[in-house]
């Protein structure tokens, strides 16, 4: 972690990542990044529809590889690197065959260190990617496949992993970082380790400035607005919620309220919800 020199009330509580202990190269791939059009939570006539988003700061979207599906190709790691549009550090890997690609960091992994997608049960060692029936039960992964050939939508966040819990004919139960419990087909893709970058859920913005940068637009306290616009509005002085249940602007519960559809088709593969 780093901490600031309190040159104002601000700084004084703000800390952030200390990247050089970890990033090895400042400027990314070319050919493996894309510009996306900030739109900012607005739609086609400049309205605001999403509160809160702004632009932010201009940056390049790295591409990433989630997929890593060619067995037996090995690939060894150039530079770990900064990734302006996610909390994790990324891996620039360059495969035998000459292609390069971005990839999420796990923890542990160095500059030099080789990497492979892989069917041998030998091959268990950070990085590299196996289907789920080749981990050993307690083993901790990332960048897990809900569907063989998908690409990895679980654990995904810097610090994140999934447990291998059980085998269960073609299916592996996992637990989730919320503590969910999920069957997920064997031949499903996933990487051993943990994501990099823990200290990350430790950083305190600090002021609004950087928040600013980050595309966060202000948010304003519902209790501070007027009737006409928020359920908690108005008063003289400073009123309480004077509702039994909270709610959002639009008169919608925000706590307590079930929002997953009860017919959703995946309900069958939860073992145990999250507490």
């Amino acid at each position: 972690m780093r901490f600031y020199r309190p040159t104002s009330p601000a700084v004084r509580q703000m800390s952030g990542i200390e990247y050089r202990k970890f990033i090895t190269e400042k400027n990314p791939e070319k050919s493996l990044t894309i510009k996306l059009k900030a739109r900012a939570g607005r739609n086609n006539k400049g309205r605001i529809t999403v509160r809160h988003q702004g632009s932010g700061a201009k940056r390049s979207y790295r591409i990433i590889d989630f997929k890593q599906s060619v067995i037996g190709e090995s690939a060894k790691v150039e530079t770990i690197e900064y990734d302006p549009y996610r909390n994790a550090f990324i891996a620039k890997i360059l495969s035998t065959n000459g292609a390069r690609s971005y990839v999420i960091a796990p923890q542990g992994l160095n500059v030099g260190d080789i990497v492979k997608t892989s069917n041998d049960i030998a091959d268990i060692k950070i990085g590299n990617r196996l289907a789920l029936k080749d981990f050993p039960l307690g083993s901790f992964v990332y960048n897990v496949e809900l569907k063989p050939g998908q690409g990895g939508k679980l654990a995904r966040s810097a610090g994140t992993a999934v447990k291998v819990m059980a085998k269960e004919g073609n299916y592996i139960s996992l637990q989730l970082p919320s503590g969910e419990v999920r069957k997920v087909l064997d031949m499903c893709l996933a990487s051993l380790g943990s994501v990099s970058n823990p200290e990350s859920k430790m950083v305190v913005i600090g002021k609004a400035g950087r928040a600013r940068h980050m595309g966060t637009r202000p948010t304003v306290r519902g209790s501070a607005m007027n009737p006409v616009d928020h359920p908690y509005g108005g008063g003289e002085g400073r009123q309480m919620r004077g509702l039994r249940r909270p709610k959002n602007a639009w008169g919608k519960g925000t706590r307590g309220v079930k929002t997953r559809k009860r017919k959703n088709r995946s309900n069958v593969f939860i073992v145990s919800r999250r507490k």
